[in-house]
């Protein structure tokens, strides 16, 4: 069996964490007994400066044949943040009908939250995030620029089946797991699309009896999410708030450098994509100190989409055995003082 992998290494420090990590795909194919092949595009925000775009026009036709995308980070200082995520991560996940954006959060043996109290395993929860509509549709518009009747109206879209697509998948991940879901949204607020959300979760949820459902508001959700993160197992939220949420996640569980997502299209008729959270964090990019394990584990979701599920748990357990040992490399975020590229090479050693 060969896997084609799309590797898209973005701005910042995307493309340290992609580089350093690139080898374990090979080490996971030896591994695993099956082959990989992989396509680098240097697509980014440097292309955006030099030619104005920051992917050719042919992008989701030269992408679609691969069997998965792995990216590092998009973001650059110099250009606006609404001008990269849609030159690059939104057009990508819309044209492959990426519905779903599946983010876990734990808390490994060795790593330190910043909340007082708990321990490795106190805290392991997952959001899954609607990943193509929502607050982020381009539905809107902006009108009579530079006067004092400057206008701008931004519509959030919700559709049954982008909404059931999401809220399905979080149901069957919390029937595998502790069997509690949390559902996120502003329903008092937003009357219509957030109310009808709820009436699509309901309306699920009489599909999974065995499944234990809680309602929040996000204020709600994000304050619980500090105040009491161990009771959470499966959290279901719009794109916007999903997005607020993980941020949240990834720092109670001690740190952003540890966060991977997958970006999933649940029918399988395009490719997913696999990146970490973190971004481009141009204020260290260059220094090679970046923490690549929310890379490496994005690696482990990857070869779990795949099929490849022997492959992705050893992946994670090098991680967890690397976090446990208090002799190993770790990189600034975690207190250490060690290089995003040791830290691979000792990955790479445990693996």
């Amino acid at each position: 069996m060969t896997y084609s992998i799309s590797i898209l290494p973005g701005d910042g420090i995307g493309v340290e964490v992609i580089d350093a990590t690139r080898p374990l795909l090979d080490d996971a194919a030896n591994a695993g007994g099956f082959d990989v092949e992989t396509t680098r595009y240097d697509w980014g925000s440097e292309r955006y400066l030099e030619a104005g775009s920051m992917m050719p026009d042919d992008a989701i036709e030269t992408l679609e044949p691969c069997d998965a995308i792995l990216l590092g980070a998009v973001g650059h200082p110099e250009i606006p943040d609404h001008v990269t995520l849609r030159g690059m991560m939104l057009p990508i996940r819309k044209a492959f009908d990426q519905q779903v954006c599946k983010r876990p959060s734990v808390l490994f043996d060795g790593v330190e939250s910043p909340l007082r109290g708990y321990d490795g395993g106190d805290i392991d929860f997952v959001v899954y995030r609607e990943n193509t509509e929502g607050e982020y549709a381009d539905a809107g518009g902006h009108e009579h620029r530079g006067y004092p009747h400057e206008v701008a109206v931004q519509t959030a879209v919700y559709t049954r089946k982008g909404t059931e697509t999401v809220v399905r998948a979080a149901f069957e991940e919390a029937r595998s797991r502790e069997g509690r879901l949390t559902n996120v949204t502003k329903s008092n607020a937003q009357a219509h699309g957030m109310v009808f959300w709820d009436r699509i979760v309901e309306e699920v949820s009489s599909e999974y009896p065995d499944v234990t459902v809680e309602r929040l508001l996000v204020d709600a959700a994000s304050m619980d999410l500090v105040r009491r993160p161990e009771e959470f197992d499966v959290l279901v939220a719009s794109n916007l708030f999903g997005d607020i949420l993980t941020d949240i996640g990834a720092i109670v569980s001690g740190s952003m450098g540890m966060a991977p997502s997958a970006n999933i299209n649940v029918e399988g008729h395009s490719p997913s994509m696999f990146e970490p959270v973190h971004g481009s964090a141009p204020d260290i990019a260059g220094r090679g100190i970046a923490n690549p394990l929310a890379t490496v584990l994005s690696v482990s979701m990857l070869f779990d989409h795949l099929g490849e599920s022997e492959v992705a748990r050893d992946i994670r357990r090098a991680v967890e055995s690397q976090l446990a040992d208090e002799t190993a490399p770790r990189t600034p975020d975690l207190g250490g003082s060690s290089t995003t590229e040791t830290v691979v090479e000792d990955i790479r050693t445990r693996l």
